[in-house]
């Protein structure tokens, strides 16, 4: 038996980041094996995860991969763990549209039996605070799975105690813990410094405050004893043995990782690697250029404007990038990278940098976001990965606009289609594929097959086999 919870909250901005890092950092200190996981597309909180569990964070998404994918996920991710953790998105019924719950936490919980504990802003209300988890009990059939309560930002120990009276006597869930409002331990913004401060361990003591916190204020036995299930059970289709795997004479992928690019989902590369890909890692940020031994490139989101003056600045990195993609080499673009690949980025001060070059046209950010949502990814005719009728799914979230040159149309690689309608998207020439899009190889493993087996070729072409 191993226990498992969905954080979820009854909106955005209550606290269920602070309480599930909280959780997962005090189990920790239990010497307890913890796993998160992060419903919806979220980069940002995986890191969080990462980096207080000393494990793997990964997204669960059932618009995404579905059903069968979320539970093969999950289990595989969880294997070895006493506990695992899954952050919920939004609030507890919010998914993809308003017509469903698909996508939400609720649909996760349900996918994976788990259950939920409602984090519960109680900011100026007492008993009210039944009312709005009676609410959320009452509102879909998974509200039945409302297994515990986080009184979030009460005002003393005395308010507490109002609140878990009325929550447990009017909605029969206990209240398994609260935080106060007034607190020294804040989550720093989710964004632009994030990496690097986990990096440098400067969020090393704030996980420990909210330990400290959890410890003192939640019942973590009586959590643990609720959040008891049986071992998800999932038959391997995803990751599926293939001929292919740990083959010592595969093709090399390049991947960029550093804190101007560290988007990846942990199953795009575990598929490439299945497909008989080796991945190595290398930093643009740091002055590394593509790696001679690589076979393919994959330069992943990030926030290259963060650091577009350093990158402008190693023209050997542009040079060696140019170079191998001009030779044919397979190249995959996301987000950042599809940025990064541009003639120039022009930050919100109005500075101007030279990237790469390979991408005609330039990227200007934006104050405000540009784009924000699923996308169902469909191929084009010189889509390598993804050929016309055929299609992937993913994300967008981004603050810059890509402004191609003044009368050119360069040929996009996607037509995307997302809740406000159907788009062309990014660039495609030769093995080069670019887009704002985040595809999730999981929502078609072939994708994964395609750019090995194109790495493979290019590998043979060079003679390297």
């Amino acid at each position: 038996m191993a226990a498992r919870w969905v954080v979820a909250g009854t909106g955005s901005g209550v606290g269920k980041t602070t309480v599930a890092i909280g959780l997962m950092a005090a189990l920790r200190r239990r010497g307890l094996a913890v796993q998160g996981f992060k419903c919806g597309p979220d980069y940002i909180d995986p890191t969080y995860h990462a980096s207080v569990t000393g494990r793997v964070s990964r997204n669960l998404d059932s618009w995404m991969f579905g059903e069968d994918g979320v539970r093969e996920i999950f289990a595989r991710g969880g294997r070895g763990a006493d506990i695992s953790v899954i952050e919920g998105v939004m609030g507890l019924y919010d998914g993809r549209d308003s017509r469903s719950d698909e996508g939400s936490s609720a649909d996760i919980a349900r996918i994976v039996d788990a259950p939920i504990l409602l984090v519960v802003n109680c900011q100026s209300m007492a008993r009210s605070a039944a009312a709005v988890v009676k609410g959320f009990q009452c509102f879909a059939e998974e509200g039945r799975r409302i297994a515990g309560v986080v009184a979030n930002k009460v005002g003393s120990e005395g308010h507490y105690k109002l609140v878990k009276e009325a929550i447990e006597r009017e909605c029969g869930v206990p209240v398994l813990g609260w935080m106060a409002r007034e607190t020294d331990v804040e989550m720093p913004e989710r964004h632009l410094g994030l990496v690097p401060s986990i990096e440098r361990g400067e969020l090393a003591p704030m996980f420990a405050r909210l330990a400290e916190k959890v410890e003192a204020n939640f019942e973590l036995g009586r959590l643990l004893e609720l959040g008891e299930r049986p071992p998800m059970a999932a038959e391997p289709k995803l990751f599926a043995a293939r001929p292919e795997s740990g083959s010592a004479d595969g093709p090399v992928i390049a991947v960029a990782k550093d804190a101007a690019f560290h988007f990846y989902y942990p199953e795009n590369l575990e598929l490439l690697e299945l497909y008989g890909a080796r991945c190595v890692f290398f930093s643009p940020l740091a002055g590394e250029t593509v790696p001679p031994e690589a076979d393919g490139l994959y330069i992943g989101g990030g926030f290259p404007e963060e650091f577009a003056e350093r990158l402008a600045a190693h023209a050997e990195v542009a040079a060696s990038i140019r170079d191998r993609v001009r030779s044919g080499m397979p190249t995959l673009a996301e987000c950042g990278g599809y940025m990064y690949l541009t003639e120039s980025l022009e930050t919100t001060d109005g500075a101007r940098y030279p990237m790469v070059g390979l991408v005609p046209g330039c990227v200007r950010m934006r104050p405000k976001l540009a784009a924000l949502g699923y996308r169902e990814a469909a191929g084009t005719p010189g889509n390598f990965l993804l050929g016309p009728g055929e299609t992937a799914r993913g994300h967008e979230f981004h603050y810059s606009v890509y402004e191609a040159p003044e009368g050119e149309e360069p040929p996009y690689a996607y037509e995307t289609k997302g809740l406000r309608g159907t788009k062309r998207e990014g660039f495609v020439r030769d093995r080069l594929v670019a887009g704002y899009t985040h595809l999730h190889f999981a929502s078609n493993p072939e994708v994964a097959g395609r750019f090995a087996e194109a790495c493979r070729q290019y590998k043979s072409r060079r003679g390297r086999i």
